[in-house]
């Protein structure tokens, strides 16, 4: 293994082998063959951050670990662990103490608070000419929704006419596409 620091001969950064590790690095420097002891690094501990996972209505409580230099910002997509599971999740508030953050250093989070973006329920209206139905779809959070296209959900065909994103724009023109967890609501004409 080669690591990159100072030797006190050539008195500049060079490339060291490493020769052995115990409480210390013994290393030979490259440029002059020079051997010396450098402290090891301390590996840090990893930052384990209180989660709560939502889920369709219903949340849990889980975690996330994070090196203690990393920073997290809302939107983030992240691993979530509770027991054995692990979920795919999307940061939607960073909780500091009583401050609601867009983006934070991770020593200074009290909780993150998520939604699963792995499998979603896809909520979904269609409209009939007098009456519009509600449907739910659950699948996975990268399945892509079109507008124009053609669907089936519980026996029902229709066309898509419109998507509401979570962050609020329409899509509204033919062949505009997105995935299921980016999305509030779908809407569709039966056909």
């Amino acid at each position: 293994m080669f690591i990159t620091v100072l030797c006190p001969v050539c008195n500049e950064e060079t490339e060291h082998e490493v020769l052995s590790e115990s409480r210390d690095l013994l290393v030979r420097c490259t440029a002059c063959g020079h051997h010396h002891h450098i402290p090891k690094e301390k590996e840090q501990k990893p930052l384990v951050i209180k989660t709560i996972i939502s889920r369709e209505g219903a949340s849990i409580t889980g975690s996330i670990e994070f090196d203690p230099d990393d920073e997290c910002s809302v939107d983030d997509h992240l691993v979530a662990e509770s027991g054995d599971d692990a979920y795919g999740v999307e940061v939607t508030s960073i909780e500091c103490g009583e401050k609601r953050p867009q983006r934070a250093k991770v020593k200074d989070i009290t909780t993150l608070w998520t939604r699963t973006i792995d499998r979603v329920v896809v909520k979904i209206s269609i409209h009939d000419g007098r009456k519009t139905i509600p449907l739910y779809k659950e699948c996975d959070g990268e399945e892509e929704f079109a507008v124009g296209e053609k669907y089936i959900v519980d026996g029902k065909r229709f066309v898509i006419s419109h998507i509401k994103l979570r962050d609020g724009p329409l899509m509204r023109k033919d062949t505009w596409k997105t995935v299921a967890h980016r999305i509030k609501r779908v809407y569709g004409v039966k056909g």
